[in-house]
């Protein structure tokens, strides 16, 4: 039997077959895990986040405008949840009374979660490309030929979604040095 793609799962999936969202589910779930592991920095917290990040988008799936892009929708809500599951985590530490410094690491760590919340908010090809590109690791052939675009379209979105970053980045205080000749 020929593997379906994203696009005829979510359909089916919407039509009422809602067992092929357990194909989906074993499709995404290690990289899901893994990205949410590079956010979190904590196994249950991961763990947690990518449950609650499939049961949204499960119950979201009729929102998916391009079902060819589920991956990095995907990824969006994922950013999401970790930012959730990081801001109440970090609540419960305060309301338990344990007072901590916060050291370079954890405002890095603070700062890695404005970034991703950034980059949920790009428009869905910008975000598409990027996380293709910066967690996946695809190169921008690789991604022309998943996207089947020109790599031309690949680097210009990149480099549009880079300015948009930039901007929200020199909007929250962040400082670029310009890059010398």
């Amino acid at each position: 039997m020929m593997e379906l793609s994203d696009k005829d799962l979510i359909e089916r999936c919407l039509a009422g077959n809602s067992d092929c969202f357990r194909h989906l589910v074993l499709r995404y779930e290690k990289p899901l895990f893994a990205y949410l592991m590079r956010r979190l920095k904590d196994r249950q917290l991961a763990t947690d986040a990518a449950q609650e990040s499939l049961i949204r988008a499960y119950l979201g799936l009729s929102d998916l405008k391009k079902p060819e892009a589920f991956h990095s929708w995907l990824i969006g809500i994922g950013a999401r949840v970790a930012l959730e599951f990081y801001r109440a985590h970090k609540r419960q530490l305060g309301i338990s009374g344990e007072i901590e410094e916060i050291s370079s690491e954890k405002a890095q760590k603070f700062e890695e979660y404005q970034l991703d919340e950034m980059i949920a908010e790009l428009p869905e090809n910008q975000r598409q490309m990027i996380l293709l590109r910066y967690y996946e690791c695809y190169s921008c052939l690789q991604i022309a030929e998943a996207l089947n675009v020109p790599v031309g379209t690949v680097t210009k979105t990149i480099s549009r979604a880079y300015d948009s970053l930039r901007q929200k980045l020199q909007a929250e205080g962040f400082v670029f040095l310009e890059a010398q000749s």
